[in-house]
């Protein structure tokens, strides 16, 4: 009971104490991209359907999959348009403050982004690391980005959320502004309610 009460506290304060669009990178670092259009990804998937399996190359040389946290754990899928840009650069260290809620929630976050391992990875040393995998959606390019419906036109995954539970199914879908990051509350509220 308390221990739900204090998650819930945290529900509604953390949010407020992350930074809307700080970034760890020098801003000489960071590509501008000004503000960017809809475009035209349109989902394939719709909460209460099985996520497709995927197998993705991370960062530190191993391969993510879901199927490996079937049973074990529920699954964010955390995708980001572009490596080396404002929003992306404020997004995936922000949840550097909440990895204790994931773990209470029995939730394990995934960042995937369709740019390349090499460029992930020095971006993510840039940025003073993150405490989960980062994968590569890059080649065949954004292979699981298209089976979710989020690849643009132009090569790039919208900015996405996918919660998917120990059972495989997707419960939680936020296809976001792509000129903002996700507001965490909705999630963090999905996520404790799969517990």
């Amino acid at each position: 009971m308390m221990r739900a009460l204090l998650f819930a506290a945290l529900l509604t304060i953390v949010p407020a104490l992350l930074p809307a669009q700080e970034t760890p990178i020098p801003k000489e670092r960071i590509f501008e991209t000004g503000s960017l259009d809809p475009l035209d990804s349109s989902l394939k998937v719709k909460v209460g359907d099985p996520a497709p399996d995927f197998s993705l190359p991370t960062i530190d040389g191993r391969t993510v999959t879901l199927a490996e946290f079937r049973g074990k754990k529920n699954v964010v899928l955390s995708f980001i348009p572009a490596a080396w840009t404002p929003v992306c650069s404020g997004q995936w260290p922000g949840y550097n403050i909440v990895e204790d809620m994931f773990d209470q929630a029995e939730t394990q976050l995934v960042g995937i982004s369709v740019d390349n391992v090499p460029t992930l990875h020095a971006w993510v040393q840039e940025m003073g690391g993150v405490w989960f995998p980062v994968a590569s959606d890059f080649y065949p390019h954004g292979r699981l980005a298209n089976a979710l419906g989020i690849l643009r036109s132009t090569g790039e995954a919208e900015r996405s959320l996918f919660l998917i539970d120990k059972q495989g199914i997707i419960r939680y879908i936020d296809v976001h502004d792509i000129n903002s990051r996700p507001d965490l509350g909705p999630l963090m509220k999905a996520m404790q309610e799969l517990k």
